[in-house]
């Protein structure tokens, strides 16, 4: 065995503290011992203090010092990653004894891509605080496929919302679905196209669209899948991640765009907008919770994730029973 796991298992895990590793992540980010100290409210020497103990305890330099500043080393940087998970799975701890002495209470921290954040999540979130009016909710505005599930591995969110749409994820992630969702084309409810029965993709390329920028994960997805189609995707007026901007551009009746079909559903401008009839062909894609394999969570967010389950299931089930419900048309 090691040494310096030997030592911890009779001494070193009494010697390092919390504290000090705080200390030393604060000095790493700041590039400064006096800037640490002012940030944490002490004094300098006290500052270095912490740092020369944590040296001695770890027998490695963990600071470079330079007419610069200071600068942290390879030993200071595998230590804080590892910092990060002691800190997450402390403070998930709290919440833990938090949630034991108040069931009703606790906190969320939750990221997802806007079109979930306009309707799917918020009404969940709306759901729960009815039962659960302590409880308090974070929600980070971030597309998780697009951006690696960063924020879930760096722990600032508790679990991420999004559509999975290059399977299987990594092996530390851990995904559990909770619908499938597809892509349509929405024209605003005043737009001539709403009166066609039938439209071919081909003829709408000359029309205004508004879409989410090209260096996308989901626009990706969605080219690669009309061109396999042979389908010349088209080449928008608009580009923007904002689902008010397009919502409201689309509602004047002048642009197309492609929605999700579950963003519709929760669409609060719903009523203005209007499926049009095209064969996109695009699959489908599962839309599900997303949270690190090996990190425990407190009480309060798997009830977040149950809440989720049965939103999408009855949500599911209405869909299933209009689709089987006979036309009144004559």
């Amino acid at each position: 065995m090691p040494r310096l796991v030997l030592e911890w298992e009779r001494s070193l895990g009494r010697r390092l503290t919390l504290r000090d590793l705080h200390i030393l992540k604060t000095v790493a980010q700041s590039g400064s011992m006096a800037k640490a100290a002012r940030s944490l409210g002490m004094s300098q020497p006290s500052v270095s203090e912490a740092v020369a103990k944590l040296e001695a305890v770890l027998r490695v330099r963990l600071l470079d010092r330079g007419p610069r500043g200071v600068e942290p080393t390879i030993y200071t940087n595998a230590l804080l990653r590892r910092e990060q998970v002691i800190s997450d799975e402390v403070q998930q701890a709290i919440r833990d004894i938090e949630f034991l002495a108040d069931p009703a209470a606790g906190e969320i921290r939750i990221g997802c891509p806007e079109n979930l954040a306009c309707g799917f999540v918020p009404t969940v979130i709306d759901r729960m605080s009815r039962c659960y009016p302590k409880v308090t909710f974070h929600v980070t505005p971030v597309e998780p496929a697009a951006m690696g599930f960063r924020e879930l591995r760096e722990r600032s969110v508790d679990l991420m919302i999004g559509r999975i749409l290059a399977p299987p994820l990594d092996d530390d992630l851990d995904a559990q679905t909770l619908f499938e969702d597809r892509l349509l084309v929405v024209a605003g409810a005043s737009s001539p196209w709403t009166r066609r029965r039938k439209i071919a993709m081909d003829e709408l390329l000359d029309e205004p669209w508004v879409h989410i920028p090209q260096n996308n994960l989901v626009n990706t997805y969605y080219v690669a899948s009309l061109r396999a189609r042979g389908l010349t995707p088209p080449t928008p007026v608009v580009s923007t991640y904002s689902m008010h901007v397009r919502n409201h551009l689309v509602a004047t009746g002048r642009y197309l765009a492609v929605f999700w079909e579950w963003t519709l559903r929760f669409n609060t401008n719903g009523q203005s907008l209007k499926v049009l009839p095209v064969d996109l062909g695009v699959p489908s894609r599962p839309v599900a919770t997303v949270k690190l394999k090996n990190r425990t969570l407190s009480p309060v967010v798997e009830l977040f994730i149950g809440q989720a389950q049965e939103l999408a299931r009855s949500m599911s089930m209405r869909s299933a029973t209009r689709a089987k419900a006979p036309s009144s048309r004559g």
